[in-house]
Protein backbone atom coordinates (compact mmCIF):
# COMPACT_ATOMS: atom_id res chain seq x y z
CA UNK A 1 0.00 0.00 0.00
CA UNK A 2 1.22 3.25 -1.53
CA UNK A 3 0.53 6.26 0.91
CA UNK A 4 1.04 9.73 1.23
CA UNK A 5 0.78 12.94 3.85
CA UNK A 6 -0.10 16.48 2.35
CA UNK A 7 0.16 18.48 5.38
CA UNK A 8 0.77 22.01 6.02
CA UNK A 9 3.34 21.70 8.86
CA UNK A 10 6.10 19.27 9.20
CA UNK A 11 5.65 18.49 12.67
CA UNK A 12 2.06 17.33 12.15
CA UNK A 13 3.06 15.50 9.47
CA UNK A 14 5.47 13.20 11.09
CA UNK A 15 3.43 12.85 13.94
CA UNK A 16 0.85 11.42 11.88
CA UNK A 17 3.95 9.32 10.24
CA UNK A 18 4.55 7.77 13.63
CA UNK A 19 1.11 6.81 14.25
CA UNK A 20 0.57 5.33 11.05
CA UNK A 21 3.91 3.43 11.63
CA UNK A 22 2.25 2.48 15.34
CA UNK A 23 -0.60 0.36 13.17
CA UNK A 24 2.04 -0.54 10.47
CA UNK A 25 1.06 1.55 7.81
CA UNK A 26 4.40 3.13 6.03
CA UNK A 27 4.15 6.65 4.50
CA UNK A 28 6.28 6.64 1.38
CA UNK A 29 6.46 10.80 0.92
CA UNK A 30 5.71 13.93 2.90
CA UNK A 31 4.70 17.36 0.79
CA UNK A 32 3.62 20.47 2.51
CA UNK A 33 2.53 22.88 -0.18
CA UNK A 34 0.59 23.10 -3.07
CA UNK A 35 3.05 23.79 -5.05
CA UNK A 36 5.28 21.04 -3.97
CA UNK A 37 2.55 18.77 -4.20
CA UNK A 38 2.02 19.64 -8.03
CA UNK A 39 5.07 19.15 -9.01
CA UNK A 40 5.34 15.73 -7.13
CA UNK A 41 2.12 14.74 -8.56
CA UNK A 42 3.52 15.70 -12.55
CA UNK A 43 6.60 12.77 -12.22
CA UNK A 44 5.63 10.11 -10.04
CA UNK A 45 2.87 7.37 -10.02
CA UNK A 46 0.17 8.43 -8.03
CA UNK A 47 -0.28 6.38 -4.56
CA UNK A 48 -3.15 4.16 -3.25
CA UNK A 49 -4.13 6.78 -0.28
CA UNK A 50 -3.32 10.23 0.42
CA UNK A 51 -4.06 12.12 3.79
CA UNK A 52 -4.63 15.26 2.77
CA UNK A 53 -5.01 18.79 4.66
CA UNK A 54 -7.70 21.44 3.87
CA UNK A 55 -5.61 24.48 4.12
CA UNK A 56 -1.60 24.22 3.34
CA UNK A 57 0.81 27.16 3.60
CA UNK A 58 0.02 28.26 -0.01
CA UNK A 59 -3.55 27.54 -0.51
CA UNK A 60 -6.07 25.32 -0.19
CA UNK A 61 -5.14 21.72 -1.02
CA UNK A 62 -7.95 21.78 -3.76
CA UNK A 63 -5.92 23.71 -6.03
CA UNK A 64 -3.83 20.75 -6.51
CA UNK A 65 -6.78 18.28 -8.00
CA UNK A 66 -7.46 21.33 -10.77
CA UNK A 67 -4.22 21.16 -11.94
CA UNK A 68 -3.75 17.31 -11.58
CA UNK A 69 -5.84 14.66 -12.21
CA UNK A 70 -5.22 12.65 -9.03
CA UNK A 71 -6.37 9.25 -8.89
CA UNK A 72 -5.90 8.09 -5.33
CA UNK A 73 -8.65 7.89 -2.71
CA UNK A 74 -8.56 10.47 0.21
CA UNK A 75 -8.38 10.56 3.81
CA UNK A 76 -9.20 14.37 4.63
CA UNK A 77 -7.40 15.72 8.00
CA UNK A 78 -8.57 19.21 9.16
CA UNK A 79 -9.18 21.50 12.35
CA UNK A 80 -12.74 22.33 11.04
CA UNK A 81 -15.87 21.37 12.32
CA UNK A 82 -17.34 17.81 11.65
CA UNK A 83 -20.66 19.21 10.86
CA UNK A 84 -19.14 21.24 8.02
CA UNK A 85 -17.53 18.18 6.33
CA UNK A 86 -21.05 15.98 6.11
CA UNK A 87 -21.88 16.89 2.17
CA UNK A 88 -18.63 15.50 1.05
CA UNK A 89 -17.95 12.24 3.61
CA UNK A 90 -19.79 9.96 1.42
CA UNK A 91 -17.26 10.87 -1.34
CA UNK A 92 -14.64 10.18 0.70
CA UNK A 93 -12.89 7.19 2.67
CA UNK A 94 -13.33 9.16 5.92
CA UNK A 95 -12.36 12.75 7.35
CA UNK A 96 -9.95 12.84 10.91
CA UNK A 97 -10.45 16.16 13.21
CA UNK A 98 -6.90 17.35 14.56
CA UNK A 99 -5.47 16.32 16.54
CA UNK A 100 -5.98 12.96 15.32
CA UNK A 101 -7.08 10.29 17.48
CA UNK A 102 -5.46 7.31 17.23
CA UNK A 103 -8.15 4.97 16.97
CA UNK A 104 -9.74 6.53 14.75
CA UNK A 105 -7.00 6.69 12.06
CA UNK A 106 -6.78 2.81 12.62
CA UNK A 107 -10.55 2.44 11.89
CA UNK A 108 -10.29 4.84 8.98
CA UNK A 109 -7.58 2.76 7.45
CA UNK A 110 -9.21 0.13 7.91
CA UNK A 111 -12.60 1.20 6.06
CA UNK A 112 -9.78 1.99 2.81
CA UNK A 113 -8.71 -1.20 2.86
CA UNK A 114 -12.42 -2.69 2.77
CA UNK A 115 -13.46 -0.38 0.78
CA UNK A 116 -10.67 -0.36 -1.94
CA UNK A 117 -8.39 -3.77 -2.18
CA UNK A 118 -7.34 -2.81 -5.81
CA UNK A 119 -6.36 0.21 -6.86
CA UNK A 120 -9.06 2.29 -8.51
CA UNK A 121 -10.20 5.90 -9.34
CA UNK A 122 -12.02 7.91 -6.65
CA UNK A 123 -14.38 10.31 -7.91
CA UNK A 124 -14.62 13.10 -5.40
CA UNK A 125 -16.59 16.68 -5.77
CA UNK A 126 -14.06 19.41 -5.49
CA UNK A 127 -15.36 22.49 -6.75
CA UNK A 128 -18.34 21.89 -4.16
CA UNK A 129 -15.69 21.24 -1.42
CA UNK A 130 -13.25 23.95 -2.81
CA UNK A 131 -16.41 26.30 -2.61
CA UNK A 132 -17.61 24.94 0.84
CA UNK A 133 -14.10 25.82 2.47
CA UNK A 134 -13.31 28.94 0.40
CA UNK A 135 -15.99 30.47 2.93
CA UNK A 136 -16.62 28.10 5.93
CA UNK A 137 -18.98 28.82 8.11
CA UNK A 138 -18.03 30.06 11.27
CA UNK A 139 -18.17 27.73 13.63
CA UNK A 140 -19.78 28.84 17.06
CA UNK A 141 -18.07 27.72 20.45
CA UNK A 142 -19.40 27.94 23.72
CA UNK A 143 -18.88 31.49 25.57
CA UNK A 144 -20.52 31.25 28.31
CA UNK A 145 -22.03 29.14 30.70
CA UNK A 146 -25.11 28.75 32.87
CA UNK A 147 -24.77 27.53 36.66
CA UNK A 148 -28.09 26.91 38.50
CA UNK A 149 -26.96 27.69 42.19
CA UNK A 150 -30.31 26.87 44.01
CA UNK A 151 -32.85 29.00 42.93
CA UNK A 152 -30.67 31.47 41.12
CA UNK A 153 -28.55 31.21 38.12
CA UNK A 154 -25.23 31.71 37.83
CA UNK A 155 -23.35 32.83 34.55
CA UNK A 156 -19.91 32.54 34.14
CA UNK A 157 -17.64 33.55 30.67
CA UNK A 158 -15.68 31.01 29.07
CA UNK A 159 -13.03 33.26 29.93
CA UNK A 160 -13.10 32.60 33.35
CA UNK A 161 -12.73 28.52 33.04
CA UNK A 162 -9.42 27.59 34.19
CA UNK A 163 -10.11 23.87 33.40
CA UNK A 164 -12.83 21.16 33.72
CA UNK A 165 -12.40 18.05 34.91
CA UNK A 166 -14.78 15.00 35.95
CA UNK A 167 -15.30 13.48 39.49
CA UNK A 168 -17.34 10.74 40.98
CA UNK A 169 -19.75 10.71 37.55
CA UNK A 170 -19.81 14.33 37.83
CA UNK A 171 -18.54 16.76 35.51
CA UNK A 172 -17.12 20.37 37.20
CA UNK A 173 -15.46 23.86 35.85
CA UNK A 174 -13.33 25.54 37.70
CA UNK A 175 -12.66 29.32 37.73
CA UNK A 176 -9.46 31.61 38.35
CA UNK A 177 -11.30 32.55 41.48
CA UNK A 178 -11.19 29.07 42.72
CA UNK A 179 -14.11 28.03 42.32
CA UNK A 180 -15.86 24.77 41.51
CA UNK A 181 -19.40 24.50 39.59
CA UNK A 182 -21.34 21.48 38.64
CA UNK A 183 -22.22 21.25 34.49
CA UNK A 184 -25.03 19.22 33.20
CA UNK A 185 -22.33 18.58 30.15
CA UNK A 186 -19.86 16.16 30.08
CA UNK A 187 -16.33 16.22 29.20
CA UNK A 188 -17.23 14.54 25.61
CA UNK A 189 -20.02 16.91 24.99
CA UNK A 190 -17.55 19.77 26.05
CA UNK A 191 -14.55 18.79 23.69
CA UNK A 192 -17.14 19.74 20.53
CA UNK A 193 -18.60 22.51 22.31
CA UNK A 194 -14.90 24.68 22.68
CA UNK A 195 -12.94 25.80 20.70
CA UNK A 196 -9.83 23.59 19.67
CA UNK A 197 -6.99 26.04 19.40
CA UNK A 198 -7.86 26.93 23.29
CA UNK A 199 -8.73 24.48 24.93
CA UNK A 200 -7.25 20.82 25.09
CA UNK A 201 -8.24 17.62 26.76
CA UNK A 202 -5.22 16.39 28.58
CA UNK A 203 -6.23 13.43 29.83
CA UNK A 204 -10.00 11.92 30.32
CA UNK A 205 -9.59 13.68 33.19
CA UNK A 206 -9.01 17.48 32.34
CA UNK A 207 -10.04 19.89 30.08
CA UNK A 208 -7.62 22.55 29.86
CA UNK A 209 -7.41 25.99 28.19
CA UNK A 210 -4.09 27.13 26.91
CA UNK A 211 -4.26 30.49 28.94
CA UNK A 212 -4.35 28.78 32.30
CA UNK A 213 -0.92 26.59 32.09
CA UNK A 214 1.40 28.30 34.50
CA UNK A 215 4.03 25.76 34.25
CA UNK A 216 5.07 22.39 32.21
CA UNK A 217 6.74 19.80 34.39
CA UNK A 218 8.35 15.96 33.29
CA UNK A 219 6.27 13.49 34.77
CA UNK A 220 6.96 9.95 35.24
CA UNK A 221 6.90 7.19 32.20
CA UNK A 222 7.15 10.56 29.65
CA UNK A 223 4.05 12.38 30.64
CA UNK A 224 3.68 15.75 31.51
CA UNK A 225 2.66 17.76 34.61
CA UNK A 226 0.34 20.73 33.91
CA UNK A 227 0.53 23.30 37.04
CA UNK A 228 -2.27 25.56 37.26
CA UNK A 229 -2.71 28.92 38.92
CA UNK A 230 -5.88 27.87 41.62
CA UNK A 231 -6.81 24.17 40.85
CA UNK A 232 -4.73 22.28 43.15
CA UNK A 233 -7.09 19.56 44.29
CA UNK A 234 -5.90 16.95 42.32
CA UNK A 235 -2.73 16.43 39.75
CA UNK A 236 -3.15 17.84 36.10
CA UNK A 237 -1.26 14.95 33.32
CA UNK A 238 -0.84 14.64 30.28
CA UNK A 239 -1.48 11.02 29.24
CA UNK A 240 1.80 9.59 27.70
CA UNK A 241 -0.43 8.87 24.41
CA UNK A 242 -1.38 13.04 24.22
CA UNK A 243 2.43 13.84 25.00
CA UNK A 244 2.98 14.62 21.12
CA UNK A 245 -0.34 16.19 20.37
CA UNK A 246 -0.30 18.22 23.02
CA UNK A 247 2.94 19.69 22.31
CA UNK A 248 1.64 20.37 18.53
CA UNK A 249 -0.80 22.11 19.61
CA UNK A 250 0.92 24.32 22.29
CA UNK A 251 2.84 25.41 18.91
Amino acid sequence: MNIIIIEDEKPAARLLQRKLGKIDVKVAVMLHSVEEAINWFSTNNHPDLIFLDIQLSDGLSFEIFEKIDIKSAVIFTTAYDEYALQAFKLNSIDYLLKPIDEEELEIAVSKFKERFPKKETIQLDFDLIKKMFSNPTETQYKKRFTIKLGQQLKMINIEDVECFYSENKGTYLHTFENRNYLLDNTLEQLETELNPKDFYRVSRKFIIPMKSIKEIQMHSNSRLKVILPTYKEDEVIVSREKVQDFKTWLG
